[in-house]
């Protein structure tokens, strides 16, 4: 019974989270305009989706935005973990806490002060896509940090020691050395820096230009108007991503249960 009583809360529990997705997945399929009768099944969702010069223009923005921010958020994250970690315990503590602001900071209060920040005070336009990236940047370093500070601590830190003492650099001991073996924290931190992006709504509210549209920003938009056609590819959009998101993470699982299997088999 307990056997059974688990498996039934798993799996209401994976019904309660992934459920409107699939409902929109349905629909998505269908010709229906609102979520009611499942109407006859229809593939313009989708090439309303991909021909729309609008829709099409919107994702590949965004899609670039999140690429580009979390490039520099992975640097500045991967550079300050770093730092911090080689630094004395009490710059380390210091750091760690101060990293911990934009995370625990509500992103609508991070978007704000960016945007009086750079547009107020140092007169920074909008339109010049910088506010919009250096918030994103903002909101995904902190959590690249988080990713790799954990692989530091992991780390023997007398390896890079022993590397100076060899005659290597500190550029080059750090290059060879330090980062092959932070290296699933750095890609772990990237990851999540895009996915943060792609989330984001607050910040690239208050900081974007006024023609641009990320998608979180574009989907709260296009629900509010009655273009019937955008909000029902929208049903696409959604389905589209989370087949993509499935797929990233289930290639990731299966290579880390053969990497395990792998250093099982060898040792």
């Amino acid at each position: 019974m307990k056997k059974y009583g688990r498996l039934c809360f798993i799996l209401f529990v994976l019904l309660f989270l992934y459920a409107p997705i699939l409902i929109l997945t349905v629909y998505s399929f269908t010709d229906a305009t609102t979520i009611g009768a499942i109407r006859g099944f229809s593939l313009h969702n989708y090439v309303t989706l991909f021909t729309t010069p609008e829709l099409r223009d919107m994702i590949l923005g965004t899609l670039l935005l999140a690429v580009s921010a979390a490039c520099l958020a992975t640097i500045l994250g991967t550079l300050g973990a770093i730092g911090a970690f080689y630094s004395s315990k009490k710059v380390g503590t210091f750091m760690d806490s101060l990293n911990q602001v934009p995370v625990i900071n509500a992103d609508v209060v991070t978007g704000f002060s960016i945007c009086i920040l750079l547009v107020v005070v140092f007169g920074i336009s909008k339109d010049t896509f910088i506010p919009l990236v250096v918030g994103h940047v903002v909101l995904c370093a902190p959590f690249v940090y988080l990713s790799v500070i954990p692989k530091l601590k992991q780390m023997d830190p007398s390896i890079y020691e022993a590397a100076l003492d060899l005659g290597a650099s500190p550029a080059r001991a750090l290059r060879d050395i330090v980062l092959p073996q932070i290296s699933s924290g750095v890609v772990s931190g990237f990851a999540m820096a895009i996915t943060l992006s792609l989330d984001d709504y607050f910040i690239a509210t208050y900081t974007k230009p006024a023609t641009f549209d990320t998608i979180s920003t574009y989907v709260v938009n296009a629900t509010k108007g009655s273009q019937t056609t955008i909000k029902t590819a929208l049903w696409a959009l959604s389905a589209v991503i989370f087949v993509i998101v499935a797929l990233i993470v289930t290639s990731a699982n299966v290579r880390a249960s053969r990497a395990d299997q792998k250093e099982r088999a060898k040792a």
